[in-house]
């Protein structure tokens, strides 16, 4: 009796050990691909799923997308300029059965054809290029990508340049570059303002001419503005060579008054009679 329970207990827990090993959950981002003593038997959907065990082997393959960084490249540029260039790669399988039988190990694949992708591709540029131009460089790698990932039932969806690292000395150029772009941009504006402003104050002074009194109202504003300030000083503006004209006249009248001779002026002082004292100051014309 105690044989037959024994037999009795060693079959239930074979029983139990063969069903845990024949039952398989398929989760719902993933593929089952079913091997019948090696050969392929197709794939299996999500859900539970049994299998032979000992006969069937029941591989799991993720569908998600899968983020893959790409480490640091040194590469040299079309321009002999080397660079540190890293990435990140983003993919999926889109065909469980080639993504284990066409290739051993998908991602490190990926990982390893991405890296030289990215040399090569790179390597076609130029540094402006490969920093103006990250749109352009990530299509060319994603494209290259997908023509060799397909045959292993991989879709790259998308390629990313995350990190360009420049030596130090041509960081230090291409400061002093911009520097003098910097430069350049401001002395143009500036030419530019000086320019439209000689146009505008010609534009002015032909006004002024076409209307003398415009002149005139000018340096009314102009003192105007100098009483905001309570200035105790105020320069009334004239023209320079109209100024000079009439000190010239005033020169040249003084001379003919001087060549004719000095007349009297008459002074009254104060006298102690009735009648004042008239004394005559010469250079001046006198009493009348």
């Amino acid at each position: 009796m105690k044989t037959l329970i024994i037999v009795i207990v060693v079959v239930a827990v074979v029983l139990l050990i063969v069903l845990v090993m024949a039952v398989r959950i398929v989760r719902q981002y993933e593929r089952g691909v079913l091997f019948r003593l090696g050969r392929l038997r197709g794939t299996r959907a999500p859900g539970l799923r049994l299998i032979i065990p000992v006969v069937d082997v029941l591989h799991k393959v993720s569908l998600r997308i899968v983020t893959m960084p790409i480490q640091s490249q040194g590469i040299i540029t079309r321009d002999n300029v080397s660079v540190d260039v890293s990435a990140v790669a983003y993919f999926r399988v889109v065909d469980a059965v080639k993504s284990v039988v066409a290739i051993e190990n998908v991602q490190t694949a990926i990982n390893q054809i991405a890296q030289t992708t990215l040399r090569k591709v790179v390597g076609q540029h130029t540094l402006d290029q490969t920093l103006s131009e990250t749109d352009a460089i990530n299509v060319d790698i994603r494209r290259i990508l997908d023509v060799s990932t397909v045959e292993w039932g991989v879709e790259v969806t998308l390629v990313e340049l995350k990190d360009i690292q420049l030596p130090d000395s041509m960081k230090r150029a291409m400061a002093r570059q911009a520097e003098a772009e910097r430069e350049k941009r401001a002395k143009i504006i500036n030419a530019e303002g000086e320019s439209l402003a000689a146009a505008a104050l010609g534009e002015a002074s032909d006004t002024m001419m076409a209307h003398p009194l415009a002149l005139q109202l000018r340096n009314l504003q102009s003192l105007v503005e100098i009483g905001v300030d309570k200035n105790t000083t105020v320069v009334f503006p004239a023209p320079l060579m109209s100024t000079i004209e009439e000190l010239g006249s005033f020169l040249a009248r003084e001379q003919v008054a001087s060549a004719r001779g000095a007349t009297s002026a008459a002074i009254v002082l104060p006298a102690s009679g009735d009648k004042p004292v008239v004394a005559a100051v010469p250079g001046t014309p006198g009493p009348r």
